[in-house]
Formats: structure tokens, sequence, C-alpha cells
């Protein structure tokens, strides 16, 4: 009995010990936060923005997120959330949040957003980037400094317009394997038009940078197809679960152990593909033949994405076959996406505005002639003049890439404010692309807002849906491009009519700007 009672008394003076420890620790990393935030607060004591609380800073507000309503969308939440701040600090043009002691600087008036985006120093990505390198590795999205410039120099020749002319033979063969799929669904009560066209554009992408046919339309190679669009539903559950952030947890994680499977996927094409290519290449010497994407142009060789990287390395010049999955796999995450949605919600936006849709196939069947089976070339693309103004009104209402990143580089001043060296900066496009001061009543759609005499006195800032500075977007012209032949072959057989008025389709926030339901469509046959 004697030793059963002091066994007891064993176990609880264990166990008081342990919560003290426990609890002391708590105090302790208590501390340190609150110094941190203490010591961090010091050099935003000017910057407007929501009132944190200490150590937690604004992070008790994300738990909405997780809340039954919105717990299959967060993006929708951090949408919402950054928008009705936005508007709340309009006047400003910037606020910060806090994420524990950690600060984040929210930016979307154009003079403000031009300071960052024109530096030639703070060319660095913002942490969101990071959780990219396993995926793309240190390619031209995520990469930095002396590797960005000679990565960005090394990849120009390749978006050439005269290479891009050679690739509108794909452009035009997949939107009318699109067509097609439209045809078939005439008679349907409506269409959900984003996963037609993500197939579309992942077909158009693999053609054009990678070389190969992945036939994502015609429902082959759906391992590689279901492995990217979960890569990208995994990276924003990570981004907006901030038990998620530190590697070993997300290892851990279902979410993660299903990343790893997916990346083996994309990987595993993608080095299969290029030793597929090298081995071609070897066997003729190493010499691309003329038939082989390879165009002259003053002199020099302009050679499509794969085909150019892997001329270089095979000659012996300084890039590895890691190198070139680096590059490829970054355009297959950029080309594909971006392009469907900017599709989609011109599609979207071009169904909701009757008299607009009537202005854009008058100036498609004067283009064409009526015909609507013919090719579209590049006299024509350049032909499309109001088509254009819509693509563009449409990227201002949702652009493809709602928010730019960045880390400054060296101390800053904005408006009355210096910002530190480090401060990480959101650049939020979709809000900079509601300025009333640039664009009166922001929220119509009015693609005469593009209109040659409509763009004198407007900031150069102030619409940048392919970003802007040193590190604009290298793939717009591929992207407009793109766009209007897909649409343009859409429109020349079809009359898109949008079932759902804007207010009923909820937007999510991902790494690129997503419908959180369908986008439901009908399309009658012209």
């Amino acid at each position: 009995m004697v030793c059963e009672n002091f066994n007891c008394v064993i176990m609880l003076m264990m166990l008081f010990k342990t919560t003290a420890v426990i609890l002391g620790c708590c105090s302790i990393l208590y501390l340190v936060l609150w110094l941190c935030h203490r010591l961090a607060l010091r050099h935003y004591k000017k910057v407007p923005g929501p009132k944190p609380i200490m150590v937690l800073g604004n992070i008790s507000k994300f738990g909405r997120m997780y809340s039954r309503k919105m717990m299959h969308h967060p993006g929708v939440y951090v949408l919402q959330a950054i928008s009705g701040t936005c508007h709340l600090f309009r006047k400003e043009g910037f606020f910060i949040v806090w994420m524990s002691y950690f600060p984040i600087l929210s930016v979307f008036k154009a003079e403000l957003i031009e300071l960052i985006l024109s530096s030639s120093t703070s060319l660095e990505k913002s942490f969101e980037y990071s959780y990219l390198h396993q995926w793309l590795g240190c390619g031209l999205l995520t990469s930095t400094g002396s590797k960005w410039r000679s990565r960005r120099k090394l990849l120009t020749p390749s978006f050439h317009f005269r290479i891009l002319d050679d690739f509108l033979p794909t452009f035009n063969e997949q939107s009318l394997v699109l067509v097609r799929k439209l045809r078939e669904l005439k008679d349907a009560d409506h269409v959900d038009i984003m996963p037609l066209v993500v197939l579309c554009t992942l077909d158009m992408v693999c053609e054009t940078v990678m070389g190969v046919s992945i036939g994502a339309q015609t429902g082959e190679n759906p391992k590689y197809v279901q492995a990217v669009h979960n890569l990208g539903d995994a990276l924003i559950e990570r981004v907006t679960r901030p038990l998620l952030w530190p590697d070993f947890l997300f290892k851990m994680s279902g979410a993660g152990q299903a990343w790893n499977r997916d990346l083996k996927t994309l990987h595993s094409f993608t080095e299969k593909v290029i030793r597929e290519k090298k081995a071609s290449l070897l066997s003729k010497g190493g010499k691309m033949s003329e038939s082989e994407d390879e165009l002259r142009l003053g002199g020099k060789k302009r050679q499509a994405l794969m085909d150019l990287l892997l001329d270089m390395h095979v000659n012996g010049q300084q890039i590895m076959e890691e190198d070139i999955r680096e590059e490829v796999d970054t355009f297959m995450f950029e080309g594909h996406d971006t392009t469907a949605m900017g599709i989609t919600f011109a599609l979207y936006c071009i169904g909701l505005h009757p008299q607009v849709q009537r202005k854009v196939q008058e100036e498609l069947d004067a283009i064409f002639d009526g015909d609507a089976r013919r090719h579209v070339t590049i006299d024509d693309v350049r032909n499309m003049k109001y088509l254009e103004c819509v693509l563009k009104e449409s990227q201002r209402l949702y652009p493809s890439v709602p928010f730019i990143g960045r880390v400054l580089n060296e101390d800053l001043k904005m408006s009355n404010v210096v910002l530190p060296k480090g401060t990480t900066i959101h650049c939020h496009i979709q809000s900079l692309h509601r300025d009333p001061e640039w664009f009166p009543n922001p929220e119509a759609f009015d693609p005469d807002r593009f209109l040659p005499e409509n763009l004198l006195d407007r900031h150069p800032f102030a619409y940048i849906p392919f970003s802007a500075g040193p590190r604009n977007c290298i793939g717009q012209k591929f992207a407009l491009l793109e766009e209007k032949v897909v649409i343009s072959n859409i429109l020349r057989n079809f009359t898109a009519v949008s079932l759902d008025p804007r207010d009923k389709v909820l937007l999510k926030m991902e790494f690129v700007l997503r419908p959180a339901q369908p986008i439901r469509m009908k399309f009658i046959p012209r």
C-alpha cells in the first residue's frame, strides 16, 4: 500500500514537472515571438492595415477559411478578404497584414506598384514561390539574380514572333478539336467550359514547348493530365494552411504524399521526352535539321523551347538535363493554366454580353468572309482588333495571375513610409485593375476601354495582367495569340450564352484566378 502511494506521488511529481517544462517552453516561445513582433513593428508603424493581435498578428482571421461553409474553397475566403481590405484602404493604395511576427505588405495602386516592379534590384519572388521548387526547380519563374538574368536572355529567342507564327498550326488543330467536342454537346442543358478549355491548352503547350502530343482532349495520358491538376490543388492547400508550411509536416500529411506521387509522374514524363529527343539529336551528330522547328532570322537560328535547350546542352554549353527539365516544367505550369483561365473568363464575359459578341462575330465574319473552317493565319490575328479589346477587358476583371510577390532587396520609400530591405510585398492585380481613377465604373465590362484613343492618359502600371518591368511575362504574346485562335474558332461556329450572372460565380485565389464552381454555358451552332 505504501509503495502504491509512493508510486502515485512520483507519477504526480513527474506530471507536474513535465507540465512545468511545457509551460516554460511555451512561455519562452511566446516571449521570443513577442520580441520579434515588437522589433518588426517598429519599421511599419506608419503603414496602414488591420490591427494585429500581439504574437498572432492577423492570423486568427484565417480561421474562417476552415469553416464548414468554405472548407472546400479556402481560396474564396482569401480573395474576398483581400479584396475587401483593399477597398477599405483604396485611398492609401497599400496596407500591411501580419502572419504572427511576419509582415506582408499588399500594394494595389499604379504609382506604388511601378516603384516595385520597375526595380532592377528587387527581383526576388516572395515566400509562396518556394513551394514550387520541388516541382519547377530554379527555373525562370522561381530563380533570381544572375541565374534568372542568364535564363531570361537564353529563353527570349524561343518566344520571337517568327517562332509564334510557327505554332499556329497546333493552335488551330487543337482548338478545332475543342469545337468538335462543343458540337457534340450542343443539346446538353449546359456545358462546364473550364475543364474542356484546360485540356485544350494542355495539349497546345505540350506540343509547342515539348514537341510531343499527349492527347489530353481525347483521353490519352490520363495520369499525366490528372497529376498536373492535382499539383495545382495541392499548392493552394499548402499556401492557405500554415500547419503545412514546414516541409517535414507537409511530407507527413496526406496532401504531401499525394504531391510526391504526382510530382514523380510529371518529372518522369518530362525526363523521358528529354532522353528521347536527346538520343535523336545525337544520332544526327548533334545538329538540328531544317525541319525541326528551326528558323533563320537575321542570320541567327531561332528554335522552339526544348529544341533550343537541347541544342545548347548537346553542343557543350553550360546547361544540364536538369536545367532543361526545370524550364520545360516551368512553361508547362505557367503556359496552360493561365491561358485556360484567360479563355474561360473571356468566353464567360462574351456570353453575358450579346452586343459585345455580335461585334466580335461581325469582325470575324469580315476577316474570314463567313468561312468557319479556314485556319487562322497570323494576318487574321493582327486584324482581330476588337476581339483583342474584349480579351484585355476580360483580363482586367479576371486577371489570370491575381497577385505578384516580391521581396525588397533594398530600402524603399513609399508615400511617407520607408520600407526596410527584406519586406515581403504582394501586388494585388485584381484590385489594381478596379481602381476607379483609371477605370471609371470599374465593375462594368466595357471593351472600349482598350481602344487606342482611350489608352493615351492611362498610367502604364494601371493594367498589368502579364506583370511589368524586368520580370514581365516572357510568354504574353504566346498567350494572346493562343487565346485569339481558340476564341475566334469557337465564335465562328457558335454563339455563346452564359447561364449564371457574375454575382453567382464565386472566384478563388490560387496561383491563378479560378472560378470556385462550374462556368455553365451553352454553345448554339451558328
